[in-house]
């Protein structure tokens, strides 16, 4: 019985050694979760290079390294890429495990230390993690004071709402919508907060706006907030749209703008028609500054046609009630008429009318201009 006893008052605390063992490999599980940076020296100057590596990152994640100014790993970048040495910076993709290990070159950033590198997520999920650097000769400023008890956090993902229309496909500028959730993390309340909105294309920095948001956001608190975006007119391919708010970042969306195709329709007409026009009015200006030919004249039978039937006189018509005079074969105008006319014998009056479609045969005997010889024998 004694020892049966001894073995129940003991369970309990058999128990709780499996419990207190099962804690402490818990904690570095959750640890080993979230995204680490390291780096293989805390200091080096412009020129060197340092290895950053990494581990509880997704698998096969593509990261972007960059040695940026003015941040440190508890504030995280306070000026956003733009205080980061973009030019310089180098990508990695994670492996299975999530880990990665890759060279960076040091270079300075264009905003004073304290600096850190920073690695981000550039696919899938968002995530980062900065490593404390110091890059040897760089100037070194203390970082702004946070300003008020009320300190904003973006607990949501940001999205882009809204489409575009006919308009933009015709070179109008992009317009979206930033929506995301903030809350309250500090102590006091935030009243009109002021948001800075910045849109940047490729490695270039963002053009910061600023856009008030109406209301009170009281501690512990949230709230929906809605932001307008307007890119430049004609602006498309990939852009990445930036939250800052109390000089630092606290978001970035990607936004790809697709190509106005009706400005290039527009100017491919506009190459097509204006050298066509340009080519016909060449033509009309040649047409009528060029010489002109001399026509060709009529032919010399034509010209000769012509003037016969000019001095030709022209018979005058009959008068109304006029018979016309019958011609007899006898005295019909005939072939011996006009060569009588010719050799300079009598000639008819020309305006003597007569009938030109009727055959004119002579039924006198044909005569012979010989002189008659007696003593020849005519032909019978």
């Amino acid at each position: 019985m004694r020892g049966e006893l001894r073995i129940t008052a003991t369970a309990p605390f058999l128990l709780l050694l499996l419990l207190l063992s099962l804690v402490p490999s818990a904690a570095p599980a959750a640890a080993a979760d979230r995204p680490a940076v390291k780096v293989s020296a805390a200091q080096a100057g412009t020129g060197g290079s340092v290895t950053v590596s990494g581990s509880g990152w997704g698998p096969r994640t593509l990261l972007m390294l960059l040695v940026c100014g003015q941040a440190t790993p508890d504030r995280g970048v306070i000026g956003g890429t733009n205080s980061c040495a973009n030019a310089d910076g180098r990508a990695v993709t994670t492996d299975a495990d999530g880990r990665f290990s890759r060279t960076l070159p040091v270079t300075e950033p264009p905003a004073p230390c304290p600096c850190v590198v920073h690695v981000a997520t550039a696919t899938g999920a968002k995530a980062q993690a900065d490593a404390a650097f110091q890059v040897a000769g760089h100037p070194v400023r203390p970082l702004p004071e946070q300003t008020g008890g009320g300190r904003l956090s973006v607990l949501t993902d940001t999205r882009l709402d809204g489409s575009s229309g006919l308009l933009t496909w015709f070179g109008a500028p992009p317009a979206r919508t930033l929506t995301f959730t903030v809350g309250n993390v500090g102590t006091g309340a935030v009243k009109d907060p002021v948001f800075q909105v910045g849109a940047a294309h490729g490695v270039f920095a963002p053009q910061w706006d600023e856009r008030q948001w109406r209301g009170t956001i009281g501690p512990g608190g949230k709230a929906r907030v809605e932001l307008p975006v307007e890119l430049a007119a004609g602006a498309h391919g990939d852009y990445t749209v930036s939250l800052k708010y109390g000089g630092k970042v606290l978001a970035e969306q990607p936004w790809g703008v697709g190509r106005p195709w009706g400005v290039t329709l527009f100017w491919i007409l506009l190459c097509l028609v204006v050298p066509g026009a340009v080519f016909r009015v060449g033509l009309a200006v040649v047409d009528r500054v060029r010489p002109r030919r001399p026509a060709r004249g009529p032919s010399r039978v034509s010209r000769r046609r012509r003037s016969t039937a000019v001095q030709a006189p022209q018979a005058a018509p009959p008068a109304p009630g006029t018979a016309l005079p019958w011609f007899t074969p006898d005295t019909a105008p005939g072939p011996a008429a006009r060569l009588s006319r010719t050799a300079g014998g009598p000639t008819h009056d020309p305006y003597e009318p007569h009938d030109s479609h009727e055959p004119h045969h002579s039924h006198e005997p044909h005569h012979s201009h010989e002189p008659h010889d007696p003593g020849r024998k005519g032909s019978t």
